[in-house]
């Protein structure tokens, strides 16, 4: 699946992309930058997901799906169970979206910055 999409995007930035104007030409970018989320989703994806779940695992001091394991988490941090101000829930934090980042956006100015702390 992975090939197929990167050979997709790749057509159309190295090919159709340059023989279009206009709208027509902001529209293949915009379909190049989609494909290019959907390789990196499939390529780190899943990788960052179970980074992702072992983290929650560790704040919350139990195993889950990543989806009961972050509703979990928002209703602690509502209701005072685990402080804001936690270090964990910091570098939980910070990790898991540098790693959206990555995926969404790896050319994001901010990141290199991010990254190098």
């Amino acid at each position: 699946m992975l090939e197929l999409v990167k050979a997709v995007q790749s057509f159309i930035e190295t090919r159709a992309m340059p023989e279009l104007k206009g709208h027509t030409a902001f529209h293949a970018r915009v379909a190049a930058n989609a494909l290019g989320i959907v390789a990196r989703e499939l390529e780190t994806g899943p990788k960052a997901a179970e980074m992702e779940k072992a983290q929650l695992a560790r704040l919350l001091g139990h195993e889950g799906e990543l989806e009961e394991l972050n509703r979990e988490l928002c209703k602690h941090i509502r209701e005072g169970k685990i402080d804001i101000e936690s270090s964990a829930l910091r570098q939980h934090l910070e990790q898991t979206t540098l790693d959206k980042v990555m995926i969404d956006q790896p050319n994001y100015s901010g990141l290199k910055i991010a990254k190098s702390r």
